[in-house]
């Protein structure tokens, strides 16, 4: 189990556009058409990472508690899945019925979208505000897989919870840890 950090992209950074297919539709979906009115939550997970699986639960019950309050969540899968086939469409298709995602699972297949957004780990947390400008990159709380430290969503809350009351969001952001995306080799 590989503990990578964040990249940390610069707050106030423009989310990236995207057009990705969503494996829980089996339809392309535009950053346009997806993003919440309030905030947009974006991000990278994969089907196998230990330090998703140890927070799917959690960001299953926390996108159902936002997305009424006006916060869109996306996730996102770019890892290689010639060489990690347990990450295919197909299964992300599978993970997200079994965790009961509402919210759209998308592939990136290109692995241009991770790229975009500098990701660096699974999972990875962005938080744009209406505008799409990112407000708060980090991590979902103090949890990893056997640390003992409850799932609670801490520091993503805080942020979505100052977004939507417009207060200042803090710029002391810890960044999320996890394993590497898989990079397709070059050929």
């Amino acid at each position: 189990m590989a503990n990578t950090p964040s990249n940390m992209l610069p707050l106030g950074t423009k989310a990236p556009d995207f057009k990705l297919l969503d494996t829980t539709t089996n339809e392309y979906k535009a950053l346009s058409a997806l993003q919440g009115r309030l905030g947009t939550v974006i991000m990278f997970i994969c089907n196998h990472c230990p330090f998703v699986k140890h927070l799917n639960a959690s960001i299953t019950q926390l996108a159902k508690e936002y997305q009424p309050k006006g916060i869109n969540f996306i996730a996102i899968s770019s890892n290689d899945v010639e060489n990690y086939p347990q990450d295919s469409p197909q299964l992300m298709t599978m993970v997200s019925q079994e965790e009961g995602y509402t919210f759209p699972y998308l592939y990136d297949s290109s692995q241009e979208v991770a790229k975009a957004y500098n990701a660096a780990c699974t999972p990875d947390f962005y938080l744009f505000d209406p505008k799409l400008l990112l407000v708060y990159r980090g991590q979902y709380d103090n949890s990893r897989p056997g640390n003992e430290i409850p799932v609670t969503g801490h520091d993503l809350k805080q942020a979505m919870d100052a977004l939507i009351d417009g207060t200042a969001i803090s710029e002391i952001q810890k960044p999320s840890m996890g394993c590497n995306i898989k990079w397709k080799k070059a050929k």
